[in-house]
């Protein structure tokens, strides 16, 4: 056999190792594991305190009201911005910061990281990072994937940007179509505790057409849930996340 003959097959061979390689931190995608053993991963932090996120954003529609009712509330929350749409409105970024919301970035477009190789999976944060931070005139610290998948591509990416990536603890499934305001809290409520990390959307832009409505509807209804527990609701930078 010839020397060329025998490399290709043992490249074809290394396929699916190399596939299992880059996709291995898909696992992190599932919530009970996750949370489990990887809770700086999961977004735990100490337990008298609740991290607020939101995805999507910023949608010039719908975000100035989720700063409206957060303000009138006195609290802040995380928003994990594609770049995208934080390049085609920065003064509601600015708008953002200004009110004392952290700033992160869910990547320049809401695609899955399975589907991008490591130089487009670079590019891809790399853009949105330097956005965000042009626009705020402050490097963002945190990143979350669209979809909550991680790859090995990206792990290696926001180490070398200088991002730490953070997923959630609990979700209030708000994309669906079927969602409402009740269900959006329930589902929420019912894997809330001390130290976990929300997920919900100030927009709708990869959700079903109004569904941040729904948000909208169920958020003074989970916030009421947490103070009423005992718990401080606030941005991941002041969850106290275990350190890496």
């Amino acid at each position: 056999m010839s020397t060329a003959r025998t490399a290709r097959r043992l490249a074809y061979a290394a396929l699916p190792v190399l596939a299992v390689a880059y996709a291995a931190p898909v696992v992190s995608t599932f919530g009970p594991l996750r949370n489990r053993l990887m809770p700086r991963l999961a977004g735990r932090g100490r337990t008298d305190h609740v991290a607020l996120t939101f995805d999507d954003g910023p949608d010039p529609l719908s975000t100035p009201f989720f700063l409206s009712l957060l303000d009138e509330r006195g609290i802040r929350a995380t928003f994990f911005l594609l770049g995208s749409a934080a390049g085609r409105d920065p003064g509601l970024v600015r708008e953002m910061a200004a009110a004392g919301h952290e700033i992160a970035v869910h990547g320049w477009a809401h695609r899955p990281l399975l589907l991008r190789g490591p130089r487009a999976t670079y590019d891809d944060l790399a853009r949105a990072r330097d956005t965000v931070a042009d626009i705020t005139g402050r490097p963002p610290r945190l990143f979350r994937p669209p979809y909550g998948v991680m790859t090995t591509a990206a792990h290696l990416t926001a180490h070398r940007i200088g991002l730490t990536p953070m997923l959630w603890t609990c979700w209030g499934e708000d994309w669906q179509a079927r969602a409402t305001p009740d269900t959006v809290h329930r589902t929420v409520a019912a894997d809330l505790d001390g130290g976990g990390t929300i997920l919900l959307h100030d927009s709708d832009c990869t959700s079903a057409p109004g569904s941040w409505r729904n948000t909208l509807g169920a958020l003074p209804r989970l916030l009421d849930t947490c103070e009423q527990s005992g718990l401080r609701i606030g941005p991941l930078r002041d969850h106290g996340l275990p350190p890496r």
